[in-house]
């Protein structure tokens, strides 16, 4: 397996847990620092590298009345403060090719939105930033079907890729979780993440907006790094999940984010050990 490097941190097999978590999206500047300060003290003392994470536009929603996010300028600022002030690397996603360069001056890692992965200018042009790039799998794709998304990538001469699981189309307002992907998507030879609060998502279930069922983000979780093919663990992290302007019901309330860590990098590393046994 390829190690990715993001800043420091290397990401891949015999690697520390790494931890992509934050806010869904940028409220305000209070909100998102006020998230990385307490995510980054409940992770000190833990072997876990630390990634933050918010997006600064919400382009996919379900109704015309949610929330996208604040000016680009003062998204792109408090992302910057967030990587300035805490020393720690930042992760975003981006929706249009023309966002890739721009985006790539102020964060670590690029994000692809699920929905997109299939799209090649999109995959081409963050690629080229020769920045890492996470590609999230769509909830419409096969997990072998990822190696077209990575080849993409590799055409532009990136190999820095991740590739994340964030759960399966299952009829109407419904995802599952088939734990086998994420050893399929293992096969190509890059980190593999668990997206662990969107895969509880019920998409478009609220009405005008996603439901979601919380209660299974620690569940799916322990068994996602049980399977022993995942890297790194992504999670949506709110103060205040049920006032959150975007997914307001599949965030992790941030009270409970450290027992949920600390459970989640004691199976890493039990599973860690056991795989360094056989």
């Amino acid at each position: 397996m390829r190690t990715v490097q993001v800043g420091n941190y290397h990401i891949g097999a015999d690697q520390p847990l790494t931890l992509i978590a934050g806010p869904c999206v940028i409220e305000n500047e209070r909100m998102v620092l006020e998230t990385a300060e307490k995510i980054l003290q409940a992770v000190r003392d833990l072997p876990v590298q630390y990634i933050f994470k918010a997006s600064y536009k919400k382009a996919n929603r379900s109704s015309l009345k949610g929330f996208t996010g604040l000016p680009f300028p003062e998204a792109m600022n408090i992302l910057t403060k967030v990587r300035e002030h805490f020393s720690i690397p930042v992760l975003t996603d981006i929706h249009t090719e023309i966002e890739a360069p721009i985006v790539a001056d102020v964060v670590d890692v690029l994000q692809i939105p699920a929905f997109l992965c299939r799209q090649t200018d999109l995959l081409l042009a963050a690629g080229r930033t020769g920045k890492p790039v996470n590609i999230k799998k769509g909830q419409f794709l096969a997990p072998e079907d990822m190696q077209h998304a990575v080849q993409k990538v590799l055409s532009t001469g990136n190999e820095q890729i991740l590739l994340t699981e964030r759960g399966t189309t299952f009829g109407y307002h419904n995802l599952v979780v088939d734990m086998r992907g994420l050893v399929i998507m293992a096969k190509n030879g890059f980190p593999v993440v668990y997206d662990a609060t969107h895969s509880v998502q019920l998409p478009g279930g609220g009405g005008g907006s996603s439901g979601g069922q919380p209660e299974f983000i620690l569940p799916l979780a322990r068994a996602a790094l049980a399977t022993g093919a995942v890297n790194a663990i992504f999670m949506e992290v709110h103060p205040d999940p049920p006032s959150a302007l975007s997914d307001a019901q599949s965030q992790l309330a941030l009270n409970l984010f450290p027992r949920v860590i600390q459970e989640l990098v004691t199976i890493y590393q039990t599973v860690q050990n056991l795989k360094g046994s056989q």
